[in-house]
């Protein structure tokens, strides 16, 4: 009997792509949680509701093995105007969704994360994420839920939006024919594409990452205005 896999977010750009790669392992039953009708895969099945509904996700995650909760406010721009929201969304979320881990008796969580929890930057994004990853281990050192957090970078390729930077500088190169950003273009960036992601989400259910903080990112390192000079030539 294969295994229930709930993927929280799983419409979205990186929790798509994660839907595909484990639909293609012909291991697992996959769910799929998310709040709005994106990207679907027709051999998984979808769920439409908010991570705030918690009778509905104590519905969802019955006899669910592990969930891959990938569901947040994303946009840093957002979480900076936007505070309350994101934390109700981001934080809050997340308790309810490991009250309903521990209600159904499930085995592992895999939260994604991101590399600013390393920064004093991003803001209040930031914050929710750190503070997510401490919600995680107290819910875990007090239940038998098991836990890993992936620290993502900086993510590109198909399904992204205008919230992903490259998403966004194409489509300034192509509609506007001129490509705006502000500051020094100094900042380092290690780019990974979305499917190598998905595809270490997946590696990284192997019991050894039980309990562990993993950061996911690019193998190549890359300033802002390199790229950003490199998009300008391919794009003329």
């Amino acid at each position: 009997m294969k295994k229930k896999i709930c993927v929280i977010g799983g419409g979205g750009f990186l929790g798509s792509h994660l839907v595909d790669e484990l639909i293609l392992t012909n291991k697992f039953d996959v769910y799929v949680f998310d709040y709005k009708k994106n990207y679907e895969n027709k051999k998984a099945k979808y769920t439409y509701s908010d991570i705030r509904e918690k009778n509905k996700l104590k519905n969802f995650l019955k006899k669910a093995h592990t969930v891959y909760h990938f569901a947040a406010q994303a946009d840093i721009e957002v979480s900076n105007k936007d505070i309350i929201n994101t934390l109700d969304i981001n934080i809050l979320g997340t308790a309810n969704i490991l009250d309903a881990c521990v209600f159904n008796n499930v085995k592992r969580i895999i939260f994604a994360s991101s590399i600013y929890v390393y920064s004093n930057k991003g803001g209040f994004y930031r914050i929710s994420k750190q503070t997510c990853e401490s919600l995680i281990e107290e819910f875990c050192k007090n239940s038998k839920l098991k836990y890993t957090n992936l620290r993502f970078g900086s993510l590109y390729g198909p399904r992204s939006d205008s919230r992903n930077f490259i998403h966004k500088t194409l489509i300034q190169a192509i509609k506007n024919k001129k490509i705006v950003r502000g500051g020094d273009g100094e900042e380092i960036r290690q780019y990974i594409h979305v499917r190598d992601a998905a595809l270490s989400c997946i590696n990284f259910l192997q019991s050894k990452y039980v309990n562990k903080n993993i950061m996911i990112t690019g193998s190549e390192s890359i300033k802002i205005k390199d790229l950003l000079v490199m998009i300008n030539e391919i794009m003329n």
